[in-house]
């Protein structure tokens, strides 16, 4: 399989979060590589929760996104400023918010946070299943 990757950086407003889930949403569906549509939903929600925390709570500093997929993983990697790695947990069952990470936790194969020079790089994994090949054809045979 052909390795894809996409980054682009993201402003840290609400709206430039939005554009960056439905740009990585899209750049991931152009890569025609056969992940199905519950891997593609999934890999948009964790991508969408990433993000969205970085704007949130990485101050004012940049914000990139970015995805890669090769023939084992899909990885999604959102990069801030903010020394701050994410605490996860379940909030109190009244709070607004604060389940995103808990949410990347129960969908990713595997999850992290790494602390980089300038600042952390939060990410999700996830299998990817060779695809399906299509039955051989037997060729005819006359009599």
């Amino acid at each position: 399989m052909e390795v894809h990757q996409v980054r682009f950086p993201v402003s840290g407003t609400p709206v430039a979060a939005t554009a960056a889930r439905q740009q990585l949403a899209g750049a991931i569906r152009n890569w025609d590589a056969f992940l199905g549509p519950e891997l593609l939903y999934t890999a948009k929600l964790v991508a969408a929760e990433l993000i969205t925390n970085a704007v949130r709570h990485a101050g004012n500093g940049p914000i990139s996104a970015g995805a890669r997929l090769s023939d084992v993983r899909l990885l999604i990697e959102v990069t801030d400023t903010s020394p701050d790695l994410p605490q996860v947990g379940l909030p109190d069952t009244d709070e607004e918010g604060g389940r995103g990470l808990f949410l990347v936790v129960a969908l990713a194969d595997r999850h992290g946070f790494d602390q980089v020079p300038r600042g952390k790089r939060c990410w999700a994994e996830f299998k990817v299943s060779p695809p399906c090949q299509p039955p051989q054809r037997l060729p005819l045979q006359r009599s």
